[in-house]
């Protein structure tokens, strides 16, 4: 790993907390990668799983490779805040940006996450999760309840970014137009006679451009996820109308397997930015080269690091190590100084440029 990349301190700018209590295999085996144990198999023998026996043993004072069930053993010992102490203090991290609308069970807030990885915890707002807590109001009276919760969430000076997770709930081939008073009331009437998940497109609109009236960047997922997405309604060039008519930064996390498609966006729209995600560990070994495709046609200035990093401090770790290891591949070619130089750019600088951040050294 080159000197200048090891160095750099990483501005994760999209990532979740960690689980509140102990991890024993099988919740290894669940949340090491998307999809989860399956019969007959370990998602131990995967690019991901290689590059966590590798990597994430010497951090606990285990040799590389150790087997797993030592290793689960001695996660136990040292019990659930000093398993997030070690990995986060060891990512070299500058600052987090922190997704705090994916809540499946009680996770870390960011105030345990600052404290765990010592430096700032910053927060992207979740447009879906907003309006999903609005009750009690009419279809008419739910656009402005939503602003005014949504209002009310970005006042303060640690959220500097909000999400759209529309990927999973309709795909990303949405009108770029802003829908009109009627359409929302009637779409929110429809959501209110049976409410839970948003996932009419309408709404999903309506959240988008509420976010963009606040000036904040929104964060859009694209490409890889979990079953519940239809891959191939992810595909970043989906959001192209939108993107042209959207007026703040757009933000494109993971993209993989369209991340060549999301770096064209990034060189051909001023305000569009990319990140590979948790695409980076968990293609393994092969993160250098997804980056080096990434980066085939994005602008450095427009490329930014993310973990996705959820659950397991082990994802912090492996993501910041394993994109360490892949910049410093892709610049090996390039003059020292400029190497430096764009490693401060991705790692940190471009991030805090775009969300405003202060205070992150």
């Amino acid at each position: 790993m080159a000197a200048d990349v090891a160095e750099q301190r990483l501005v994760d700018h999209h990532c979740h907390g960690l689980l509140l209590r102990a991890a024993g295999l099988a919740d290894l085996e669940a949340m090491l990668t998307e999809g989860g144990p399956f019969p007959g198999g370990s998602v131990f023998d995967s690019g991901i799983g290689f590059a966590f026996r590798r990597l994430c043993p010497p951090v606990l004072g285990l040799p590389a490779f150790a087997p797993v069930a030592d290793y689960v053993a001695r996660r136990a010992e040292l019990g659930v805040d000093e398993v997030g102490h070690a990995f986060l203090r060891a990512c070299g991290l500058g600052a987090l940006c922190v997704d705090t609308g994916f809540v499946p069970e009680p996770i870390t807030p960011l105030a345990s996450l600052e404290e765990l990885a010592a430096v700032p915890a910053y927060e992207i707002v979740r447009l879906e999760a907003v309006a999903e807590a609005v009750t009690g109001v009419s279809a008419d009276g739910f656009a402005d309840a939503v602003r005014a919760m949504l209002a009310a969430r970005c006042g303060s000076p640690h959220v500097v970014g909000l999400k759209s997770i529309a990927a999973y709930r309709t795909g990303l081939d949405l009108d770029p137009s802003r829908p009109s008073a009627a359409s929302v009331a009637g779409a929110a009437g429809r959501y209110l006679a049976s409410p839970g998940r948003i996932a009419d497109p309408v709404l999903q609109r309506f959240l988008i451009w509420c976010g963009a009236d606040l000036g904040l960047p929104v964060q859009f997922h694209v490409g890889y996820g979990d079953s519940d997405v239809d891959l191939h309604r992810c595909n970043p060039l989906l959001l192209t109308p939108l993107i042209r008519a959207l007026p703040v930064p757009v933000m494109l996390l993971h993209n993989y397997p369209y991340h060549r498609e999301a770096g064209y966006l990034a060189q051909v729209f001023p305000h569009v930015y990319v990140d590979l995600g948790l695409a980076t560990h968990n293609v393994g070994v092969r993160s250098k080269a997804v980056l080096a495709e990434a980066l085939e046609l994005a602008p450095y200035g427009k490329v930014l690091y993310s973990s996705d990093a959820f659950g397991l401090p082990e994802l912090y770790y492996l993501g910041a190590t394993l994109f360490r290891r892949a910049l410093s591949g892709v610049l090996e070619d390039v003059p020292i100084a400029d190497a430096s130089r764009i490693a401060r750019l991705i790692g940190a600088e471009n991030a805090e440029r775009v969300y405003r951040l202060s205070n992150t050294r």
